[in-house]
């Protein structure tokens, strides 16, 4: 023990008298490097009692009390608890970001889509909260309410006779590209489905050409799944065709090589030509292919004898086709916050693109360049047969006999006449109107609530919607200047002295802009090379017609500008025309009869925001005779071109109240024009009659349903003072009951 003690003692006193002589002399230090004196050198004896000397003389521990120990203990441990505190806040905060960060990104759950539904994104004017929606009054009926002469019809596409289900069996696999828009693209596949039933074939699920991936979209979907549910299309029509998702290996080599035989239709090939061309072309090679550009490829009008093949269009196209899910969920949020008011609403579609007006020769109607452009599209239909006609076309004579879209202007003129207030609420779809905004300006004054697609969503839902997509640098060819142009520059440089006239500078590359001033029109007869950025556009636009397509089918009314696309077919408003009198027949859809409009519109075309008492009840009485006549116009005017524009009375049965018939009993107008409107409608089967629900309609009479909100003699959009819809009061009380009669009896004559 003493040993340990002395050997510690001495290691310490050598430690000291080293730093001693450090700060005595330097020198006297020993290096590294040279040896150390020995341990019985008299000088280091000398130095170490030195040294044990001065330790026990001086050296004390520290005498430290132990209140003070305590105190400074106490504030550290304190200190440190703070720090650990700090760190744990600020780490539970990062993680509480990035959770959040990560729901909103990734989650998809039905409560978070609630909640992202329930989003405001548009701000009504004016505030909805003390607004009077009586669904008794006459007004509201007039505007929102079903067309009674078709409460009956109820939609019925299941087959009624002998319908086999498909064999194990068939005669080969039919391959199918398509093209073209959204109503062209769901018109060819309801055709092709019919073609595949007709042939006994097995369906392989079609290539839509717009949305493969060489077209810039995402690598997530392949071409139909980008728009539908391939598994929801092959599961509904189990029972009536045989649908595969791709070839048989050795069929897909021979395709790569193109030794498919190949056949392209049109939209008026008949059952003939598939049975005895295709058929047999099917059988010895075991698979063809259909190219489908035209909007169809099987005429409208079938043999009576194949009635039960329309009830398959029907069953596709309403049942069958429904959109994949990132689509369908936008568009329910988008009418979730379109009826988060509690107000109905309205579903215009314009119907105004360059396609139509260049076919039909709407050219002056418009200015500017938007005239020149709509020439330049009509002489290149000319120059491929697409139109047959002169280039120049009077407008105005086109106008006059309702071949032309009617301008948002007018429709608004219409629709403030018929009685909706200011506040009503107006959807747009179609994307943009062409011609620019600026023909939305009138609709947008006389309407406050005029919203679209891209009001109601978040730019995040949409990219969401179109999956991940890479960033695409449109890389178009830079225009080098010529050799000689190069010479001349070079000699310019390398010529005598200066000052010398300064040459033209070079040309600048052109480049285009599809969706601003569209400067090639005046150099070229052809259309500009559409670039890998407008493909991907085009593909989108194909979801954004699905989002409104859905909108406008689900709207409490829609109304059509126009009928026709850029090939005198049905457009996407006969379309959605044609899904709504399926599906719902009594809901409230004008078909306008565009020459009378234009004739109405006329005789106010130098007063055209002042109209007296006569002209608004004229259009009232047109818009009421129309709802239940126009179909009448529709069924020999659309339904030959489309089927799935008019699929009545294929795809409907009349469903009868047997408690409002002994009550009351139906006049002889009515009855006489049911059947010649829409055909001989078949009785509904007796498990539908169970569950038939009336509206609370009472025993009210038709002269309700024409309350006036105009003065006879004031402005047409005069604004009240009591309340907001749009007019004055009516001068008295038997004029209102005059008219309203008088509507009636315009309605069923």
């Amino acid at each position: 023990m003493n040993s340990r003690r002395t050997l510690k003692m001495s290691e310490v006193t050598t430690h000291l008298v080293q730093k001693s002589l450090s700060r005595a002399s330097p020198s006297l230090l020993y290096s590294s490097t040279s040896p150390l004196p020995p341990p019985n050198s008299p000088y280091l004896l000398s130095s170490l009692s030195f040294c044990e000397k001065n330790l026990r003389m001086k050296w004390a521990p520290p005498i430290i009390s132990s209140a003070t120990a305590g105190g400074e203990g106490k504030a550290v441990v304190f200190k440190s608890k703070l720090k650990w505190v700090g760190l744990v806040g600020l780490v539970l905060s990062t993680l509480s970001l990035f959770t959040h960060f990560l729901l909103a990104r990734y989650t998809a759950g039905t409560a978070l889509s609630e909640y992202q539904s329930s989003i405001t994104i548009f701000s009504w004017r004016p505030i909805f909260d003390t607004a009077h929606l009586s669904t008794t009054s006459g007004l509201q009926r007039r505007l929102w309410g079903p067309i009674r002469h078709l409460e009956s019809l109820h939609p019925y596409a299941n087959p009624r006779g002998n319908y086999p289900a498909p064999v194990l069996r068939t005669n080969g696999f039919i391959f199918v590209k398509i093209r073209g828009g959204f109503h062209e693209i769901r018109n060819s596949i309801c055709d092709i489905v019919v073609v595949s039933r007709l042939l006994n074939a097995t369906l392989v699920i079609p290539e839509i050409q717009s949305t493969t991936s060489s077209k810039g979209i995402s690598t997530e979907f392949k071409s139909f799944a980008y728009l539908y549910n391939e598994d929801q299309f092959m599961s509904a029509l189990s029972e009536d065709v045989k649908i595969v998702k791709t070839l048989p290996k050795n069929l897909k080599g021979s395709r790569r090589k193109k030794e498919i035989p190949s056949f392209r239709v049109s939209s008026t090939s008949s059952p003939s030509f598939y049975l005895h061309y295709v058929l047999p072309v099917l059988t010895r090679h075991s698979v063809v292919e259909i190219v489908v550009a035209d909007g169809g490829c099987l005429q409208s009008v079938l043999p009576p004898t194949l009635e039960e093949y329309q009830r398959l269009r029907c069953r596709v196209t309403f049942h069958a086709l429904r959109l994949r899910d990132e689509v369908r969920e936008l568009a329910t949020k988008i009418l979730y916050r379109l009826r988060a008011s509690g107000r109905p609403f309205i579903a215009y579609d314009p119907g105004m693109t360059r396609d139509a007006l260049a076919y039909f020769g709407c050219a002056e109607l418009f200015q500017d360049v938007h005239t020149e452009l709509i020439q330049h599209k009509r002489a290149w239909m000319i120059k491929r047969g697409i139109v047959k006609g002169n280039l120049s076309v009077d407008s105005a004579k086109q106008r006059l006999n309702g071949l032309c879209p009617l301008m948002p202007e007018e429709v608004g003129i219409i629709l403030r006449a018929y009685g909706y207030s200011r506040d009503t609420i107006i959807y747009i779809s179609g994307g943009e109107v062409f011609g620019g905004q600026k023909k939305l300006i009138p609709l947008h004054a006389m309407f406050e609530n005029v919203v679209d697609r891209t009001l109601l969503s978040m730019p995040w839902e949409l990219t969401q919607m179109y999956g991940r997509e890479a960033n695409l640098v449109d890389k178009s060819p830079k225009m080098s200047p010529p050799a000689k142009e190069e010479r001349k520059m070079e000699a310019w440089k390398t010529s005598g002295p200066r000052p010398r006239p300064l040459p033209p500078p070079p040309a600048r590359p052109k480049t285009y802009n599809i969706e601003g001033w569209w400067g090639w029109v005046a150099e070229s007869d052809n259309e500009p090379e559409i670039t890998v950025v407008e493909l991907r556009t085009n593909a989108h636009k194909l979801l954004w017609e699905a989002i409104d397509y859905t909108i406008c089918v689900e709207a409490d009314v829609f109304i059509p500008g126009f009928d026709r696309d850029g090939k005198g077919n049905p457009n996407f408003a006969s379309l959605v025309m044609g899904h709504r009198l399926y599906q719902s027949a009594a809901s409230k859809t004008y078909r306008f009869d565009r020459k009378e409009i234009v004739k109405l519109l006329e005789e106010i075309r130098h007063q055209f925001y002042q109209a007296n008492h006569t002209w608004i009840t004229s259009v009232r009485r047109h818009l009421r005779k129309n709802l239940v006549d126009g179909l009448s116009k529709e069924s020999t005017i659309s339904k030959p071109l489309s089927f799935l524009s008019f699929p009545v009375p294929e795809c409907t049965c009349s469903k009868i109240d047997s408690t409002k018939v002994s009550s009351r009993a139906l006049s002889p107008s009515s009855n006489s024009r049911f059947p010649n409107a829409l055909g001989v409608i078949h009785q509904c089967p007796s498990w539908m009659n169970v569950d038939v629900v009336s509206g609370p309609r009472g025993d009210e009479s038709e002269e309700d349903l024409g309350e006036d909100d105009f003065s006879s003699t004031g402005l047409l959009f005069q604004q009240s003072t009591e309340n907001n819809d749009g007019g004055g009061e009516m001068s008295s009380k038997e004029d209102t009951q005059i008219e309203d009669q008088e509507e009636l009896e315009g309605g069923e004559r």
